[in-house]
């Protein structure tokens, strides 16, 4: 073997080395070596994540994602999204992780991991008390206000019938301001959401009407990301053993964190 045929086979082999170790480096490696993590977090759901009167974002899902920071020992990036980049920033990396009122489903968990539960939450339907609603039926030939790919809109097209009119909204906000300027006679969302409207305007006279889907809250995590999943689910077991989730689910939402499933 020549020098010069050996000088080249330690290159290539350095080479390979390099791009093994390249490929082996994990989101977990990323976020701890930068010492920060990029969470992606709604702006426009109270009171999950909402922007305040000093144009800071807050709420649940907010602090839940300061908590997990924390925890790593990193600083938190608030990556602002809608219900329908959410799971796009975490496949294209915009996002570590996604903390916004995510809802796990067969669908999802094909192309995302997701953590244990952190939070409760329920999505329904809901008009005015004067709208006599008492089963899917009666939503024929009514019209509703929903949030484009929101998981009560995957859930009413499972349940509604044909002739229900759908106005889809870009976010949470516009679809609110639909059903509150009488666009339409229904409202399809969260529960927390739709008590945040009643509360701002109680002569709507809002009220709950059918169950949707009762779905707590999960981290999104990108799949193959198994050493960041593990960690999250750390810190999620810690918290609610020590009864922070507890007060966050109370701070927030004015009720306790009840059975969450892992």
């Amino acid at each position: 073997m020549t020098p010069t045929f050996s000088r080249r086979l330690l290159l290539t082999l350095a080479t390979g080395l390099f791009a093994l170790g390249a490929q082996a480096q994990t989101a977990l490696d990323t976020i701890t070596k930068s010492k920060t993590v990029k969470i992606a977090v709604p702006t426009d759901y109270p009171p999950y994540g909402f922007v305040g009167p000093d144009m800071k974002p807050q709420g649940l899902d907010v602090a839940m994602a300061e908590l997990i920071a924390a925890k790593l020992g990193v600083k938190a990036e608030l990556v602002p999204v809608t219900s329908a980049n959410r799971i796009p920033y975490l496949q294209t990396k915009k996002a570590d992780l996604v903390i916004s009122t995510l809802g796990k489903n067969p669908d999802r968990e094909k192309v995302i991991n997701f953590s244990a539960a952190y939070a409760p939450f329920y999505q329904a339907v809901f008009a005015a008390k004067s709208l006599p609603i008492k089963s899917w039926a009666d939503l024929a030939g009514k019209s509703v206000a929903v949030t484009r790919g929101a998981m009560e809109d995957q859930e009413l097209a499972k349940v509604a019938p044909a002739t229900l009119e759908y106005k889809r909204f870009e976010d949470n906000n516009a679809t609110i301001a639909a059903f509150a300027a009488g666009q339409t006679q229904l409202l399809a969302t969260s529960a927390a959401v739709a008590g945040n409207l009643m509360q701002r305007n109680p002569g709507l006279n809002t009220e709950y009407k059918l169950l949707l889907k009762d779905s707590p809250c999960y981290v999104g995590v990108a799949k193959g990301e198994d050493a960041l999943l593990a960690k999250v689910n750390a810190i999620i077991a810690a918290a609610k053993a020590s009864g922070e989730l507890e007060a966050l689910s109370k701070k927030w939402l004015g009720r306790g964190t009840g059975d969450l499933p892992l």
